[in-house]
């Protein structure tokens, strides 16, 4: 039986369409076979320590995957979670990810990121598994991401988090119920007042 080439250890691996150096080892391969993989037009660099297959079709989450495989103990939250929800119409201009309140903030070159820290509860109620493209990420729930938006509305902007409250509840995306329930736990005065008033 014919040894499997480095290419067919590579895509056998589970890898998502990004992948970094470090994940090479867990595919059977070595650092040091990346080289011919890149000669031979398999795989491409796009950053810093970030690789792709080369055939990897590139949907409309190719920013937040790239992200998602560049920091990896991430959460994908506030206007890109509304986005990938399809909650509102905010267009984001960057990745908007949380990290650890003590970790340190990552720079990466060609892509825009929004950082926000999350702490304590905060990082992990309402938070979801997901993958973008292959590669393994954590997103805010649907009624988590509506609460956050209201929470760092300094951040977001004035406008977005109401329309995602209505825009969340007229599409039966969550539920007040379901609001309310993260509301125990984060709580944000503004949309309980929000709430207050639908409910009158």
């Amino acid at each position: 039986m014919q040894p499997l080439s480095p290419e067919e250890l590579l895509r056998g691996a589970g890898l998502g369409a990004f992948f970094r150096p470090s994940q090479l080892e867990g595919a059977g391969l070595t650092r040091d076979q990346l080289p011919a993989l890149l000669r031979a037009g398999k795989v491409e660099r796009v950053g810093r320590g970030l690789y792709r297959f080369a055939d990897a079709e590139p949907t409309e989450n190719y920013s937040v995957a790239m992200a998602c495989t560049r920091v990896p103990n991430s959460i994908v939250c506030l206007l890109t979670a509304l986005q990938v929800h399809e909650i509102g119409t905010q267009v984001p201009r960057a990745v908007w990810l949380a990290i650890p309140h003590k970790a340190r903030e990552p720079l990466l070159r060609g892509l825009k990121l929004r950082i926000v820290r999350f702490s304590g509860p905060a990082s992990t109620y309402g938070v979801q598994k997901t993958t973008f493209e292959g590669v393994p990420a954590r997103i805010t729930s649907p009624a988590r991401t509506i609460v956050d938006c209201f929470r760092f509305e300094r951040l977001v902007g004035p406008e977005a988090p109401m329309e995602a409250l209505r825009d969340g509840l007229r599409r039966r995306k969550v539920t007040i119920d379901q609001l309310t329930r993260v509301l125990d736990v984060l709580p944000s005065r503004r949309l309980d007042a929000a709430l207050d008033v639908r409910s009158i």
